[in-house]
């Protein structure tokens, strides 16, 4: 079955199964930041941006959201070009193996979209789907509410 998705600002016609998921589809199309953690829902790994809300690309059919708009972290930043959030958690050592690093970042972004000056709380509940298990949070916190401040600043 084919399916029309706009995936970081580019109109795609989609081949699918019609039991894929939305993270099988990206990763057979060459969105490798997206990544498969759990299958469930509980990791983070998967994060995308459907519409404007985070949600596991694991847990979503394509087939379910033909027409819809999709933002994955390359459609956010590039190594040539990182977020101001990329940034930040690289300069605070918030990356560590990286593969939950993307879904953190996919979190980060959409919360900073709908509120420029959260609370650390705030901060914490945006990251409550996304599991790392190299930098024990710390370091993401700060790195986030350092990229904060440089939003705050412009």
């Amino acid at each position: 079955m084919k399916v029309k998705l706009n995936i970081n600002n580019h109109d795609k016609l989609l081949e699918i199964h019609p039991g894929e998921t939305l993270l099988e589809t990206l990763r057979n199309n060459n969105f490798k930041g997206v990544k498969c953690g759990c299958g469930t829902g509980d990791c983070g790994a998967c994060l995308v941006i459907l519409n404007e809300d985070a949600v596991n690309s694991c847990q979503v059919l394509t087939a379910s959201i033909d027409g819809e708009s999709v933002t994955t972290i390359e459609g956010i930043g590039s190594m040539d070009k990182p977020h101001l959030i990329q940034e930040e958690l690289v300069k605070a050592g918030a990356v560590q193996c990286g593969y939950c690093t993307p879904g953190i970042v996919i979190s980060a972004y959409t919360l900073l979209k709908k509120n420029q000056n959260p609370t650390d709380d705030e901060i914490k509940a945006a990251l409550d789907g996304n599991l790392c298990r190299c930098t024990g949070y710390v370091k993401i916190l700060d790195g986030i509410k350092n990229a904060v401040k440089r939003m705050s600043a412009k």
